[in-house]
């Protein structure tokens, strides 16, 4: 019988492969590097970044910050609930719905 995994045992750390840094109003920044053919070739043409800046809003940034390999999902959900209460509910849903966004753009690893 294959058993079910529990995704708030779940332990993500972020992408070694995305540099972040955080802006003037303490929000995280993620840096994408548009690399190969097609994007050198819109940066010539187009004037397209070579990097592309993507900010996390508050929800996001502090969520990012807890991100380390160390946590899981479920620790991570407590400390939200710490920091931002009832304005975090309904949290187990919004954490697991936001964190597979950012599984799904390769910006953290499970």
């Amino acid at each position: 019988m294959k058993q079910k995994k529990n995704y708030l045992d779940f332990v993500p750390k972020k992408n070694p492969a995305f540099r972040w840094e955080l802006d003037d109003d303490g929000m995280v920044v993620i840096l994408i590097e548009n690399k190969g053919i097609y994007n050198r070739i819109a940066q010539k043409l187009l004037k397209k970044p070579r990097v592309s800046r993507i900010t996390l809003e508050k929800f996001g940034s502090f969520i990012w910050r807890q991100v380390d390999g160390t946590c899981s999902v479920y620790e991570i959900s407590g400390l939200v609930s710490e920091e931002f209460g009832e304005e975090a509910e309904p949290l187990i849903e919004r954490l697991v719905k936001y964190l597979r966004i950012l599984q799904n753009n390769r910006f953290i690893l499970f």
